[in-house]
């Protein structure tokens, strides 16, 4: 009795433990979400997640029950008694040969029966149970990727459906695992001893998994009752793309659900008719009854009906199959593959639609009875004839030996959608000779562009900063990032000191763009010394990073160390250094402390009793009091508990250091916090800092007022593996446009999301899911628009399809005889391939410079220059691409190349092999390929680095022009050995004189 109600206790505080856990997940989200202003999404996500779920998990455990409710009353009782036979006997005589002939039963209850004996009725009911824990096994499985999945993840696949082919790929991965085998044959037979309680409790489950199956879904169900047509349409069934990305996916969904359903109600049911009457032990089942037959006809209708629609489905799923030479439906699939499945289709709607009648208008026997039989035999027949025997047939003996006549109009269709897909039309393709006549004077007259070659890679700079600018050990550069800033001056000297106010007599110089690398100096808690890693510090002290350094890319200070046009923490009003008053006006500094950032990975509280830690100020600190707009006020008790309960930090509920005002920051790390709000989008893997003034006129009420501050700019993307004919390639996506731009406050965390495409489909359907989420890119701040760029997350994936897709003849496509490919370079010591990069320099007939993303492409196995492309950054011109092509016919250096002759120039290779002695090592940087004028000129810088505390310094700059190479202190020395080679006579030869010769005579 005690343990009895030990038990009701402990389930009923586990239930209200659940119930209070669910009420504070709920109520933190309701409270965060409305602190970023997008409440209104969250609740339509919630809404629509909570319906999906209670509905699905209610028709199915609906649909489920209430069939085994009904079976169990149609099915044969326990107490009948068909023969006086021991199972024992009964196995005894099992393999008898007079088993067969036994005499049939002629009882007046069974007369027109037809009963299964045990050689037949223990195999079925075996396939059966089988059966039954193979959907267990692959629904299960299911269900814990989309459990350990995050729940507002928008971008599921549709897990494959519980085909034939995924039932022989369960049977592989079973049999190959013991311990899964094992667990298959123990669960059915488990069934097979106790069906009523095990298959009740399956159905409970599967209902319970269904609604997870669409809970997690919620995304395609949104989508489907909001589609926004494409205007273009596939040439296979001449539906608008729409269809395939919005629609196609849902009813694929709904099929993954239904046969689930259906499968197992059908299923479930015939085990209890058959394990009815205790037939196991009896040897022998009576046989279906009427009421029993016309149950299963109507299960069985329902589950053909579904069967039809998946053959139906499977028609359109042709456009994503990888059977010939190119993506989507081939030859074989159109001419056989798309023809069987029709006609499957139509064969299973006929059988669905007799067993339906059947059920409706009953009738004891029927004269089309046994042509439904055979139809039922003649079909499973089909299935694997027309799915697997007849395409590979048609493959082998009529489109290989004419692959090409047959493939060439599929593969016209993969060529075209993949560009389509993939925004590769929207290239503009030009022919680029370069000439050879590059000149000084041509170099003088291109002066920003030779102003703003990147000396500076990323690596070597981070390195620097870590061992220069961090300040203290919790300080830390996560990351470096190219960006472009107009400035005022130039800094005036190799030593940036503390800005004073300039005199009135100085000339302030033109404004300059310049490239630069910029770095946010954020807070790494893990970097604090273990003893000092206390709650209160965790959560109170240490809550934010200080400042920014910012260094122009192609500059040196003294010893090769990078300079910077600001640095430091000044420890007075100033905040940071700049290295000139034209810098600070120029980059404005007015919040530089950073709460959220890229590893702001735990929460803080504000405003209380402790104060939090600002920056190091000499031997002592620097404290400060959070005034910003970010937090959810938690000074109330219930909202203490709520988020304790929330966060399962108690200690939230002990402290004594908070006040009414006390505020806590949640989802700090900027990728979580984006995720959070707009999980359905895809985001660039590098966000990336700009100090600008946002709010100028203090006009926009998207941005505080009063100061300027840092800002984190996202790009994100709307991406999809349903574009019709699409290669999908390595990436899992076959459709991807850069639809939106993201800009986070750094200090008080305020989101703004801006369409940057607006002819994307996709995101204007979600903006009319979530209107209030979405605004136009020209409601961004000039300031800030000022700084966005092509992302190279985009241009990467772009440049990979194009090495094949910028072939589209078909025959040429075919025999690959234009690829391209990425070349490689060499970092440090190791080849790797080129990454894009970016630069301010003039396009070929266009008249000004600009801020460009640059990848060169080399021939398939070989190391020449054949392309380069170009996405371009600045004002109107944003988002457009440029292709230029060099004549075939001629020889244009590619990376390796210029590596190759780099390392066996012998002065240059020489002086590496010096520095590469014991304690130090030279790093060959990026090798950079600039087009100047109709010309390519390349650079690449070569840093020294010790092997302990690495501080690398450039040390030297390598300059290449077609078949010159210099190697010099500075890159303005290195172009003018180039361009002003100082022309020496050569030495004379003087032989020896060989004794004996006539010549000494």
């Amino acid at each position: 009795m005690f343990w009895k109600w030990s038990f009701r206790v402990f389930i009923i505080f586990l239930g209200l433990w659940l119930l209070l856990d669910l009420a504070s997940r709920v109520g933190a989200e309701i409270l965060w979400f409305q602190e970023v202003g997008y409440l209104q999404a969250f609740l339509v996500r919630l809404l629509t997640r909570g319906i999906l779920w209670v509905v699905v998990a209610s028709v199915s455990a609906a649909y489920l029950l209430v069939n085994l409710a009904l079976a169990q009353r149609l099915k044969y009782p326990r107490s009948l008694k068909i023969e006086e036979v021991e199972l024992q006997s009964e196995f005894q005589n099992f393999l008898s040969v007079d088993y067969a002939r036994r005499d049939r039963i002629s009882t007046p209850q069974t007369q027109d029966l037809k009963p299964l004996k045990l050689r037949w009725l223990l195999p079925l009911a075996l396939i059966l149970s089988l059966l039954t824990g193979l959907m267990v096994a692959h629904y299960g499985q299911i269900a814990l990727a989309y459990w350990h999945s995050p729940v507002d993840n928008a971008s599921l696949p549709i897990p494959a459906l519980f085909r034939p082919e995924r039932i022989w790929q369960l049977l592989n991965q079973i049999v190959s695992q013991i311990w899964d085998l094992g667990l298959i044959v123990g669960g059915a037979i488990a069934i097979l001893i106790f069906p009523g309680f095990l298959l009740t409790a399956i159905a409970i489950v599967f209902s319970a998994i269904f609604g997870l199956m669409l809970f997690q879904n919620w995304a395609k169900v949104l989508l489907y009752f909001h589609p926004t047509t494409f205007n273009s349409t596939e040439p296979l069934f001449g539906r608008d793309i729409s269809f395939y990305i919005f629609s196609l996916p849902f009813w694929q969904l709904l099929e993954l659900w239904l046969m689930g359903l259906f499968l197992y109600g059908f299923v479930a049911v015939a085990l209890t008719y058959l394990l009815s009457g205790d037939s196991l032990s009896q040897g022998i089942f009576l046989g279906f009854s009427q009421k029993q037959q016309r149950h299963l006809y109507g299960m069985g209708g329902l589950l053909m009906l579904l069967v039809a629609l998946s053959y139906w489905l499977s028609r359109y799923e042709l456009v994503y199959s990888s059977r010939g030479v190119s993506y989507g439906a081939s030859y074989t699939d159109v001419t056989t593959q798309l023809p069987a499945y029709t006609i499957l289709c139509v064969v299973a709607v006929g059988i669905a639609f007799y067993l339906l009648w059947r059920t409706l208008f009953w009738k004891p026997k029927s004269q089309y009875r046994r042509l439904v039989f055979y139809g039922l035999g003649i079909y499973l027949v089909l299935v694997p004839a027309a799915d697997v025997v007849l395409p590979n047939v048609v493959q082998y003996l009529i489109v290989e030996p004419n692959e090409l006549q047959r493939e060439q109009p599929y593969i016209q269709r993969t060529i075209a959608l993949t560009r389509q897909a993939f925004d590769l039309e929207a290239i503009d393709a030009r022919t680029f000779n370069p000439q050879g006549t590059l000149t000084e004077a041509d170099i003088q007259k291109n002066d920003l562009t030779i102003r703003n070659i990147r000396l500076w890679d990323e690596r070597p700079l981070l390195e620097t900063n870590r061992q220069l600018q961090q300040i203290r050990p919790y300080y830390r550069f996560p990351d470096a990032d190219i960006d472009r800033y107009t400035l005022k001056t130039e800094v005036s000297s190799d030593q940036p000191s503390v800005p004073q106010p300039a005199p009135k007599q100085e000339v302030i110089e033109p404004l300059q763009r310049r490239q630069v690398l910029i770095a946010a100096r954020e807070l790494d808690y893990t970097a604090v010394p273990q003893q000092a890693q206390t709650w209160v510090n965790r959560h109170l002290i240490y809550t934010h990073g200080f400042g920014f350094t910012v260094s122009p890319v192609n500059t040196v200070g003294a010893g090769g160390l990078p300079e910077y046009f600001v640095k430091d923490i000044s420890g007075d009003s100033t905040a940071l250094t700049t290295s000139s008053q034209g810098i600070r006006e120029s980059i404005p500094i007015g919040e530089p402390r950073i709460y959220y950032g890229e590893i702001t990975n735990n929460y803080v509280m504000t405003g209380t009793r402790v104060r939090e830690l600002d920056y190091p100020s000499g031997s002592d600190n620097v404290y400060n009091s959070y005034d910003g707009r970010g937090g959810v006020k938690i000074g109330s008790l219930w909202r203490r508990w709520l988020f304790a309960m929330y966060l399962k930090d108690w200690q939230m509920v002990l402290t004594r250091d908070f006040l009414p005002d006390t505020k806590v920051l949640l989802r700090r790390n900027i990728r979580q916090r984006i995720q959070a709000i707009a999980p359905f989008l895809q985001f660039d893997s590098d966000p990336y800092l700009v100090s600008a003034d946002a709010n100028r006129n203090n006009t926009d009420p998207d941005y505080p007022n009063g100061k300027s501050y840092l800002y984190w700019i996202v790009d994100a993307y709307t991406t999809s593996d349903r574009y019709p004919y699409s290669d999908t390639a390595n990436e899992g996506i076959n459709y991807i446009r850069n639809s939106v731009k993201v800009v986070i406050d750094a200090y008080h965390g305020i989101v703004n999301f801006y369409i940057a495409d607006r002819s994307d489909p996709i995101v204007a359907t979600w903006s009319r899911i979530f209107p209030n989420i979405f605004k136009p890119l020209s409601a961004m701040p000039i300031n800030l628009r000022n700084h966005i760029r092509y992302p190279e997350d985009l241009f990467k994936i772009q440049s990979e399809r194009l090495m094949a897709y910028h072939m589209t003849d078909p025959q040429v496509f075919y025999n690959r005889e234009d690829q391209w490919q990425i070349p490689n370079e060499i970092y440090g010591s190791e080849p790797r391939p080129v990454e894009p990069y970016y630069l301010i320099t003039g396009l070929p007939n266009v008249t000004f410079e600009e801020f460009i993303l640059f990848l060169p492409y080399t021939p398939r196995q070989r190391t020449n220059l054949i392309a380069w492309l170009a996405a371009r950054s600045d004002s109107v011109n944003y988002g457009k691409l440029l292709l230029y092509i060099f004549p075939k016919e001629r020889l244009v250096y590619g990376p390796e190349q210029i590596e190759a002759r780099i390392n066996q120039d012998p002065v240059i290779s020489q002086q590496i092999s010096l520095w590469n002695r014991q304690g130090s090592r030279a790093i060959q940087g990026n090798l950079l390929v600039i087009p100047i004028e109709q010309s390519l000129l390349y650079v690449e810088p070569i840093y020294l680095e010790a092997t302990q505390n690495s501080l690398p310094t450039l040390v030297r700059v390598v300059v290449a022009y077609e078949n010159r190479i210099v190697m010099a202190q500075t890159l303005e020395q290195a172009l003018q050995g180039i361009f002003q080679p100082v022309v020496t006579p050569p030495a004379p030869i003087i032989r020896p004189v060989e004794e004996g010769s006539p010549t000494a005579q």
